[in-house]
């Protein structure tokens, strides 16, 4: 894989809530294809924001936000770039809201134009992957947690994305669970960043770690 690559770069970024004070000001960090990053930091620090800053989910006061080497500043440029930057939210349930397993699975792949064969075999693959097959017909609100999370996964890797955000995968879940998502992601030829509380998994799938706090990004 070609490390030189930048995927992610945020320049001077500065944010702040309606009404709340600021959270980053002129924060910088990047990401570059073959880092495999973990995020830490105290709660409130915008761990989170900063995510849906990347993805385009929310827009910085200023600074700027360039990802696979363009400038991204209007909601078509983060449109686009969402094909290929993979984002999996804190809570699966943001992330889930079909009737099936596979309908949700599909959508993302139908939505790119895919044709009807090809995202069948992207889902069966997909559940493969997963340790989750038969579960085509299952209905979504009635999966327990961690198969929850694991279908929120699902949908993300059905994409084919060249990277992963990934927010909190594994708080919550059981040993099992989350021993399936390590060895998912360290069996995936994917660059990733990924927030969270957990310094096992931390240790088992990341290079490196970074700390978020008082609006600077620091490896630690």
């Amino acid at each position: 894989m070609d490390t030189s690559k930048t995927i992610i770069k945020l320049e001077r970024v500065t944010f702040a809530y309606p009404g709340g004070s600021m959270l980053f000001d002129r924060l910088g960090f990047e990401f570059k294809q073959g880092d495999r990053i973990g995020l830490v930091g105290p709660n409130g620090s915008g761990k989170t924001t900063l995510f849906h800053i990347m993805i385009g989910l929310l827009k910085p006061i200023r600074g700027s936000v360039t990802a696979f080497g363009k400038i991204r500043t209007m909601e078509s440029d983060f449109r686009e770039m969402r094909k290929e930057l993979g984002l999996l939210f804190q809570d699966a349930d943001d992330q889930l809201f079909c009737p099936t397993v596979a309908e949700d699975i599909a959508f993302g792949p139908l939505n790119l134009g895919k044709s009807h064969d090809e995202v069948h075999e992207i889902v069966e693959h997909t559940l493969e992957i997963l340790g989750l097959k038969g579960f085509e017909n299952r209905v979504t609100h009635n999966l327990s947690g961690g198969e929850k999370k694991l279908v929120s996964l699902a949908t993300v890797l059905a994409m084919r994305p060249k990277a992963l955000l990934l927010d909190e995968p594994t708080t919550g879940l059981d040993e099992d669970v989350t021993k399936r998502i390590i060895q998912v992601l360290n069996d995936l030829d994917l660059s990733f960043v990924g927030i969270s509380h957990d310094k096992d998994f931390l240790n088992e799938t990341t290079r490196k770690i970074y700390k978020l706090n008082d609006s600077e990004i620091r490896q630690i």
